[in-house]
């Protein structure tokens, strides 16, 4: 009779440090986003030219809205790139 030895497996306790985080716009009490504040609509942008979440970017929705329409007027007008490759 073979009697199996019990092994129990713990997780590595991993501490992730969490901020709050805010919209930027509610914050600074912003009316409106220009869609030709390019600079300030840059950094809403990813590398390749994606449209950061507002999970990542930390937006509220309604702020969220606002940004990816004035990214994509902004890009229809030429002054924000489509993809940077």
């Amino acid at each position: 009779m073979r009697i199996k030895a019990k092994t129990t497996v713990k997780k590595r306790d991993k501490a992730f440090i969490t901020r709050k985080r805010f919209c930027r716009f509610c914050v600074d009490k912003v009316k409106a986003i220009d869609y030709k504040d390019s600079k300030r609509l840059e950094v809403f942008i990813k590398e390749r030219g994606k449209i950061v979440s507002s999970r990542h970017s930390g937006n509220c929705a309604k702020h969220q809205r606002l940004v990816v329409e004035a990214i994509k007027k902004a890009r229809f007008l030429a002054l924000l790139p489509y993809s940077r490759v």
